[in-house]
């Protein structure tokens, strides 16, 4: 552990991919001209950002990775925690569109096709 913090960012693997998925976004857009950075952001906004990338973040680390390592292949495994994992995920879903309003933002509803 203490050589993984004493060592360069650059060393670790995962670190590089991320680095290369933010500078390859920035490129695409840039090579598309849809570059356009700017603060159109409300503060509202913002917070509500703020808050979900951190509960996200640790949601990720409590689950030891990502929804792939968490759900689909403990489903496949027949592990008891990727059941509870889509039920406090789906859980977490319906708070979260519970809560958009209390930061303002939108709620869309899809409507429902017909019977015929």
């Amino acid at each position: 552990m203490q050589q993984a913090l004493s060592a360069s960012v650059l060393n670790d693997i995962t670190s590089v991919m991320d680095i290369g998925i933010v500078l390859g976004a920035l490129l695409a857009a840039g090579l598309a001209s849809k570059f356009m950075p700017g603060w159109r952001i409300s503060g509202a906004h913002l917070a509500a950002s703020v808050i979900g990338g951190l509960l996200l973040g640790y949601g990720a680390r409590l689950a030891y990775g990502c929804n792939i390592g968490a759900f689909f292949s403990s489903i496949a495994s027949g592990s008891l925690h990727g059941w509870l994992w889509i039920v406090f995920a789906l859980s977490g879903n319906w708070a979260g569109l519970f809560l958009r309003p209390l930061f303002q933002l939108p709620v869309t509803v899809t409507p429902r096709p017909g019977a015929c």
